[in-house]
């Protein structure tokens, strides 16, 4: 899929979850929806669980 078919989509359930659910299901759909492409990029990445918890244990000191 291209990159601005996945944004129509995108765009299209932000729509729908405001209009039948209100703000606050737009709310929640954008949150999931940036959560889900964090976590898509992360794993495209090459990414690990031992990452995760090194960054949140530099973090810590």
């Amino acid at each position: 899929m291209s990159t601005p078919f996945v944004g129509m989509i995108a765009g299209m359930a932000l729509a729908f979850a405001g209009w039948f659910g209100g703000f606050g299901a737009f709310l929640l759909v954008a949150a999931l929806g940036a959560l889900g492409w964090a976590a898509g990029r992360w794993a495209e990445g090459g990414g690990s669980v031992r990452g995760i918890r090194d960054a949140f244990e530099r973090k810590r000191r």
